[in-house]
């Protein structure tokens, strides 16, 4: 699945408009083009402040808010990388607290595209590369860099020697990708796993943590396993709702506490989990010019997209249910695996398109729903904004549920870029 971005800064859309044409469609794994293409920039991830470096199927996102969050509270000036963006390139790189400016941006892009030449680095080895050498150019005290895909041949995977290393809840996911069991994703994952660097892991299920217990064994790592190494603290509850994010933030408390390159107090921590944001995770929508059309009623969006995501904001919506439903799928990912979990709680559901993307057609995604009445009444609509249209104009009898956006966060993004709440 491609990786798509727009930019309203000319600068940074031509290199965005040089860099489609350059680079192949598609996620590449491998270490080897990043290699070079580093090198061929002065080794820039050799500059680099502490790194925290996170990976996992969900969670992961949550899990870097909470460690800047808590960094911020300390006093410390903290990089961050993450992807994907929802509405803005820019959001993917934090240069020392605050999301890259678009002049640098096009500079960056400029510089990182013409080193590439030869080597048709694909977008997201451009964007790692673009914030190790931002990050590389300006100080701060701490640098977390989220896995992209995987983490063995995840372009993030060239830090020689981060300060830790963390690992949230695994799942299938891309499996064409990483391997059609359990086990093989979590080897791919737990190979982020580096001599003498402490990585701290969620408890996972059991052919799970059997493949992170091998890999750290490995690589030598020394591995603090919740539920073997330490227990979960339900008194580290985040502002970001449900027991899922409760597990990141314990996730993140132990990987400060197993590095030693900055210092995080508990009262700190605790500071930055009321502060930290994360746009598209269970986000009650604002008042805007989506929400205005419906008055009264309030709209929460999650860009969730696996199994195990719907899983955990369905167990939030249950005490809303009945509730009402916008959902939307890439076509790389199972309906039924997305969708079930949500199923019993939802009153009436509207599938919608995913402009620009491979989706699932939201006519075939209501005929099947509607096949197995699950939920029991699903209708495709043209566009989220119509669907909106919809609920907010007696095509529901009025009604006053609550409405659940879900199932992209490509669909999230755009939703937040139509309600005027672009992440900064």
């Amino acid at each position: 699945m491609a990786d798509f971005a727009r930019s309203a800064h000319a600068g940074v859309q031509a290199q965005l408009d040089r860099l489609s044409r350059t680079s192949p469609v598609g996620d590449r794994l491998g270490l080897e083009r990043i290699a070079v293409l580093l090198d061929r920039l002065g080794r820039p991830q050799d500059r680099l402040p502490p790194v925290f470096h996170v990976a996992g199927t969900n969670g992961k996102g949550s899990t870097v808010a909470f460690l800047r969050a808590a960094l911020e509270a300390s006093g410390y000036s903290v990089h961050a990388f993450t992807s994907p963006h929802l509405v803005r390139f820019n959001e993917r790189i934090r240069v020392a607290g605050r999301l890259i400016d678009d002049e640098s941006l096009a500079t960056l892009l400029t510089e990182v595209i013409s080193a590439g030449d030869g080597i048709e680095p694909s977008f997201f080895e451009v964007a790692a590369a673009v914030a190790i050498l931002a990050f590389s150019r300006t100080p701060a005290n701490a640098c977390i860099l989220e896995v992209g895909l995987g983490g063995r041949l995840d372009a993030t995977n060239v830090i020689d020697h981060p300060a830790v290393c963390g690992i949230a809840s695994i799942g299938l996911d891309h499996q064409a990708m990483l391997g059609d069991t359990l086990a093989a994703i979590a080897a791919e994952k737990a190979a982020i796993a580096k001599s003498g660097v402490p990585l701290v892991s969620l408890a996972q299920q059991t052919e799970v943590e059997e493949a992170i217990v091998a890999a750290t064994g490995a690589a030598r790592a020394p591995l603090a396993l919740e539920g073997r190494d330490w227990e979960l603290d339900p008194t580290l509850v985040p502002v970001l709702p449900g027991a899922h994010q409760v597990r990141n933030a314990n996730l993140a408390w132990q990987m400060l506490a197993a590095q030693d390159a900055v210092q995080v107090s508990r009262d700190a921590f605790v500071r930055g989990l009321a502060e930290a944001r994360w746009p598209a995770r269970m986000q009650l929508l604002a008042p805007g010019p989506l929400t205005a059309m419906l008055p009264g009623r309030r709209v929460w969006l999650d860009g969730g997209h696996n199994h195990e995501a719907a899983v955990a904001i369905a167990q939030l919506m249950e005490p809303r249910a009945p509730f009402d439903l916008i959902f939307a799928l890439l076509r790389n990912r199972r309906i039924t695996e997305v969708l079930d979990p949500l199923a019993a709680g939802v009153r009436l559901a509207q599938t919608v398109p995913i402009p620009g993307h491979d989706h699932h057609d939201p006519r075939d995604i209501a005929a099947f729903a509607q096949s197995r009445q699950a939920p029991r009444h699903c209708y495709p609509a043209f566009s989220v904004e119509q669907a909106i249209e919809r609920f907010g104009s007696g095509y529901d009898d009025g009604a006053s549920a609550d409405i659940l956006i879900f199932g992209s966060l490509y669909l999230a993004g755009s939703v937040l870029a139509a309600n005027d709440e672009v992440p900064d």
